[in-house]
């Protein structure tokens, strides 16, 4: 008596296979944040601080970002670690994003992310439906959030990547046909 042969089939073999949604957690990260800060950043939903290029991203750091769009990368990227780990509240979030300390002579020590533009990263998203509140405690990706990066996410792994690349490589073609 084969005890395989009277169970049903619960794996699927390479003929059988069923293609699931592409997640974010089945991309780079660098490029879906790249691709998902594009997507904020055209978006006319999420606005840019006033002080956002006078302000430094933590206790850390010397000097304001240098890139004029790292508010939309930081934004992104904050999304993604929430969708990846639900219940990360603000204090969470500022370790992750801190970094080791220069204190001159004295030895490096750790610098927490500032936690001001975190919140206020936070707080837009929750306005664009993207995170909510937990009920115990910090922020959980909303339903209509996790649609809008796995969809993100499926436009990465199919190589669109952002829409300006997209252009750029059309006008690039168009001008190659009249030469």
């Amino acid at each position: 008596a084969d005890r395989r042969s009277t169970r049903p089939s619960t794996h699927t073999t390479m003929g059988e296979y069923e293609p699931r949604g592409i997640t974010v957690r089945d991309v780079p990260p660098a490029e879906f944040i790249a691709t998902y800060a594009a997507h904020l950043k055209n978006s006319d939903k999420f606005e840019l601080p006033k002080w956002a290029d006078i302000v430094k991203t933590g206790t850390n750091k010397e000097l304001a970002p240098y890139d004029q769009d790292w508010y939309y990368t930081r934004a992104a990227a904050i999304a993604r670690k929430i969708y990846l780990q639900p219940g990360l509240g603000v204090g969470a979030l500022k370790r992750k994003f801190g970094g080791s300390k220069n204190r001159g002579t004295r030895t490096f020590t750790f610098g927490n992310a500032a936690g001001g533009i975190i919140r206020n990263i936070l707080q837009q998203l929750e306005e664009i439906k993207v995170v909510e509140k937990s009920g115990k405690s910090g922020r959980v990706i909303s339903r209509v959030g996790q649609v809008d990066l796995d969809r993100i996410a499926g436009q990465v792994a199919q190589g669109g990547g952002d829409a300006e690349s997209d252009a750029d490589s059309d006008s690039d073609s168009d001008g190659s046909d009249e030469e």
